[in-house]
């Protein structure tokens, strides 16, 4: 499993992995990822209502499937962007009998790395 040495979250519980993928619009959203989008253009290309669309990226975002970044804009109406956080997800039964999962990540570049730090600092104003 590839670990990103800056990022502070920890790893979700088999669980909350299991409730993200079990949501058919969450499936949905992941399914239509394939470069970073906007709220926006994923309410239009997922046919998901804006609303239900916000709550389902937070589920996605909070459980670490979906990462949210940045897009700078000149006229200061900056946008969130999503995209996918991992390239394999496992699910295993320990010897305690008890679920536990691991998750595949991408390997980050700086850019991308500078990018989520710069979200991180925008969240904290």
């Amino acid at each position: 499993m590839v670990r990103d040495p800056i990022a502070s979250e920890s790893e979700p519980s088999a669980a909350e992995i299991c409730s993200a993928l079990d949501d058919p619009d969450c499936r949905e959203i992941i399914r239509n990822l394939e470069e970073p989008m906007t709220a926006s253009e994923l309410t239009k290309r997922c046919d998901i209502p804006q609303s239900t669309l916000y709550r389902k990226l937070e589920l996605l975002t909070e459980s670490t499937l979906l990462e949210e970044s940045t897009e700078i804009r000149r006229d200061g109406h900056h946008a969130s962007k999503y995209s996918i956080a991992f390239d394999e997800i496992t699910l295993a039964l320990d010897e305690d009998r008890s679920l536990s999962v691991q998750i595949d990540r991408p390997v980050r570049t700086a850019d991308e790395r500078l990018a989520e730090l710069w979200s991180e600092v925008r969240k904290e104003t």
